[in-house]
Parts: structure tokens; sequence; C-alpha cells
């Protein structure tokens, strides 16, 4: 009874102490976050500037003070701020710059969206945009420059796939990078061509850098502006953290100087793409933190292979849809080996991009390799994607403490292509997430944005349904995959937040963590779960600070 009485007194005095500082009360609320493996209910949260200092089950009318500022909550629903595990903030920065293609129906619709968004940007020397995907077209095969061409004879047009793993260009840009029908593929990449041996205006992977590398890229202050626009963006759908998956240098100092002009909006989690310039230099600095902690950087991003739509991710047989063709391996295996030993001896988490199901057996074999010889089984490397497995690799993520991080509207995308891309038998370990979730293997969730939305609400809908927004199919795609809500939840807070060495900071609400929570008006854990995408987030707080409101929003407009 003493020793309750004892903790009783110092929590008192530590509550006191804080209270000297700006406190918040949030009343009112039917909050939500996971502990453990159990879900657990709140009512009230109070912090101090950036840092939570309690949370209450019951009243909280006993602590406080005449300076508090306390805030209603009227009911509406609590949880941890939102993470994802893998998204792209520059590229969803210059994509929301670019014409969006996202949801067309057809090559003509995607000609169409370009023209309209040129007459509004006409001052533009270069058309650019991303998110068409003919997977999704009525023809299901890819778009030419002819159709292109037609619309724009003299200005050049480059238009990455969704997944940017292909892009469409028309005639003036490959004319510009000096590309003709005698050009050739380059290593881990593929140039189009139709049966006469004439440029269709597609290309794969790594011969997408021919049309790249001529258009004059964006200078520091519009990487900046992109950058800045992005976050804002991510906070209205309830983001408060990002794993940015793959940046430069450029972009850390960015970063960097974002932090120390307090503009981040939202945290950010840094992997350094490998190889970029300087890659090994930056390394041999160690890890990185703003005092705040809004950017980390403790990770390298490395890309074993493409994607499975565009037909790179790399498999062990051949597609089931394209006889003779295993996809792209865009590393031969010793410069892939080199990379991560390099990374895990620099200390550095490893995070591979790997779809394939021989990219990911690839990898968990250099990753067991590496792991040995630097001895990081606990740095929790990561595997980016994880989306084609065979059986067999499956439990080997958890015996190597190797992080499935993976992006659940995936599997409601890719659904009506992947089976005939992979067949009957190779998806069953395909999009597993129940699989893994079984063999204790953990599961970071996120969107790969600007591949998907970055909504994470459809990540959460598609983790828990295995539908789309029309709920289908019936039941649920290959639905004895599916998570329960709590896992889902974990995978978009505190096991995300693991996978990026915070989860002593963020991930769940509790006495000091960062303050970082969203207030939704529907509760996730009763609303239909077809509904679940449809979520509204109302506000948006990171550090203790509120970054977005939906009421400001209505405002404005």
């Amino acid at each position: 009874m003493k020793k309750l009485q004892l903790i009783t007194a110092i929590s008192a005095l530590l509550i006191s102490t804080e209270l000297m500082a700006q406190t918040t009360l949030i009343k009112n609320v039917n909050g939500y976050t996971v502990s453990g493996e159990s879900l657990q209910q709140f009512s009230a949260i109070l912090f101090s500037n950036d840092t939570i200092i309690k949370v209450y089950q019951t009243d909280a009318t006993a602590d406080v003070t005449p300076d508090m500022l306390i805030i209603d909550g009227e009911g509406k629903t609590m949880l941890p701020g939102l993470i994802d595990a893998h998204g792209h903030v520059l590229g969803y920065g210059h994509s929301l710059l670019q014409v969006d293609l996202a949801g067309t129906t057809s090559e003509a619709d995607a000609v169409e969206r370009t023209i309209t968004y040129t007459k509004n940007n006409k001052a533009l020397s270069w058309v650019l945009g991303r998110g068409w995907n003919q997977v999704q077209w009525a023809n299901n095969t890819y778009p030419s420059a002819k159709s292109l061409d037609e619309a724009f004879p003299d200005k050049p047009v480059w238009l990455r796939r969704v997944d940017g793993h292909a892009g469409w260009a028309n005639s003036k840009a490959m004319a510009l990078a000096g590309i003709t029908s005698a050009s050739k593929s380059p290593a881990g990449g593929e140039i189009i061509k139709d049966k006469n041996g004439q440029l269709t205006g597609i290309f794969i992977d790594n011969a997408m850098d021919l049309i790249t590398t001529s258009i004059a890229q964006p200078s520091a202050e519009e990487d900046k502006i992109a950058l800045t626009r992005a976050m804002q963006s991510l906070a209205s759908m309830g983001l408060t953290s990002v794993h940015d998956a793959g940046i430069n240098q450029n972009n850390m100092n960015l970063y960097k100087e974002l932090a120390s002009e307090n503009n981040m909006t939202i945290r950010i989690n840094g992997m350094l793409y490998l190889p970029s310039p300087n890659w090994q230099q930056q390394l041999a600095q160690g890890p990185y933190k703003t005092s705040d902690e809004m950017f980390i950087f403790n990770s390298v991003k490395i890309q074993a292979d493409g994607a499975l739509g565009s037909r790179g991710a790399s498999l062990i047989s051949d597609y089931s849809d394209h006889a003779g063709h295993k996809g792209l391996l865009l590393h031969d295996n010793d410069t892939l080996q080199h990379y991560i030993n390099f990374a895990m001896n620099a200390g550095f988490q490893v995070n591979t991009h790997a779809i394939g199901d021989n990219a990911n057996k690839l990898i968990l074999d250099l990753y067991q390799q590496g792991i040995t010889k630097s001895k990081t089984k606990l740095l929790r490397h990561r595997i980016e994607h994880a989306q084609v497995l065979r059986l067999a690799d499956i439990p080997r993520f958890s015996a190597l403490n190797v992080i499935a991080s993976m992006q659940t509207t995936h599997a409601t995308s890719d659904k009506n292509m992947a089976v005939t891309r992979l067949g009957e038998q190779r998806i069953i370990g395909a999009y597993a997430w129940r699989k893994l979730l079984d063999s204790n293997v953990i599961i970071a969730a996120g969107s790969d944005f600007p591949v998907e939305s970055p909504n994470p609400f459809y990540g959460l809908h598609a983790a828990i349904t295995r539908q789309d927004h029309n709920n289908s199919p019936d039941g649920g795609w290959y639905a004895d995959q599916k998570m329960t809500p709590i896992e889902a939840l974990r995978s978009f807070t505190i096991d995300a937040a693991y996978s990026g060495h915070q989860d002593k900071i963020i991930g769940s609400l509790e006495a000091g963590k960062k303050a970082d929570f969203i207030l939704l008006s529907d509760d996730l854990f009763t609303m239909p779960a077809s509904n679940i995408w449809q979520s509204q987030v109302l506000q948006t707080w990171v550090a203790g600070k509120k970054v977005y409101s939906l009421s400001d929003e209505s405002k404005v407009n």
C-alpha cells in the first residue's frame, strides 16, 4: 500500500512540475491507442509543449490548473498520428505541381487530361505527369507516342506510370534525348519497340533515365516548395510522420533547412538512396536527427527490382502472361552485397525494395550474409514491399529480425492483374499479410505515394477488408489474408514507428511520448468497415501543435 502511495505521489509531483510549462488538456475524446497487443481507450490527454504528460482513462478534472489551455474534444475520436512507412515526399510534392493521371480510364482520357493541364500551364518547357495505369484501361495495353504526338507535336511530354517504373514519351521528348529506333536498352531497363523495331514511346525502369537526363532538374527552391506543399497535404490526411523512401544529400539538406526554420509540418524519417552522389561520405558521418526529432536519418534505401505491373519485378519463373520473361534485377549480386554490407557496417538500417519472389529471396540471402558479418540483427533491416514471396521465405523475416514494409492498397489496386502475372500458385505467397503476421513478422504499413494515394484511411480500409472502394470483390480478395482492425492500426502507428527506430517517441499515445495525434468524426472500431476509406480528418497535431484543421480549411475555401 505504501509503495502504491509513493508511486502516486511521484506521479503527482511529475505532473505538477510539467504544469509549470504551457500545458494543454484535450478532454471529452473517444480515444484509442495500441499498447502491446491490446487496444486501450481513453477520454483525455494532457501535454506540455511537444510531450504527453498523461493520458486519462477517467476524469481529468483533478489536474486542471487556471493557466491550462482546455479544449473540448466534443466526443470526437482521437488516434495516434498515423505513420506512412514508405512514401516519396518530394515526388509527391512535384506531382501536386504536375498533371495527375491517376484514375484515367483510357489512353485517350490520359491525353485529354494532359491537354487540359497544359492549357492552364502554358509556360512549361516540358509537360510532366504521373499516374497512368494501363492495367486499369479496357484495352490493357501500353499507350503510344503516336497519341501524344497528335496533341503535342512540338512540346516534349514525359508521363510516368503510377508505380514510377515505366514512362511514356512523345517523339519530341525522344528526339531531344537522342533516342532512335537503333538505340539499345540499357542494363536493368527496356526500350519497348513494336514488331517493326520502331519506338513505341514506352521506357521501363533504367531505360527511363535516357529521357529524364534531358529534363532540366527543379531548382533547390522549387524542391523546397514541393516538400513544403507535400507535408501540408499529408498532414491534412492524418499523417504525422512519413518514412521518405529514397532521398539524396540535397534533399537531406533541404529537410535540415526546413527544420531549422521550424517549417517541418510533419516528421520525416529519411532513407538515403544508394547509390546517390557522395553516399559513402554521407554514411561515414553516421546517423543524424534534429534536436526536435522532426527529421531523422538512420537508414538507406536500395532497389533490387522493378514493379509487377510493368513486369519489371524479378521472378524465379516466367511471368504467367509473358513466356520467357522473368523481370529485371537492377543491380548484380556483388553490387547489391556491396551496398548492403557498406551500410550495415556503417551502422545504418538497410531497407531494400524487392517485389518479385526472386528479388525477395535474393535480398533475404544477402541480408543473412550481411547481418552475420556485421552483427546488425538489432538494426531492424527491412524489405520494402515484400510483395511476392515464396512460402518458404516467409519465416525467414522473423528469423532475421527483418521487417516487412508493405503497402496494403497495392493489393486492392493490383488484384485485377496480379493473378494474371503470377498464376494461381505464386499468388498464394503474394500480399500475404496474414501469413507474415502469423509468422511473427512485423508489418510496417505505408502507401508508396505517389504510386498510390497517401490517404492512410485507404490503407486501413484495404488492410481490414481486402476490398476496393466499390466493396469488390465480395468478402475480400483472398480474404484469409485480412488484418484485424487492431493489427491494421498497429501497422500504421506503433509498428511503423518501430520500423524507423522511433517507437520510444511516437506510434502510441502515452506519457513521455510526443504529442502527435489526430481527431476524426468517425470511430474506426465501430463504423462499418466498408466506410473506413471515407473517414474525415478534423484536426492533425504534431509535436503539440495543431498543423491542420478541417474547419480552418473550410473558411479559406
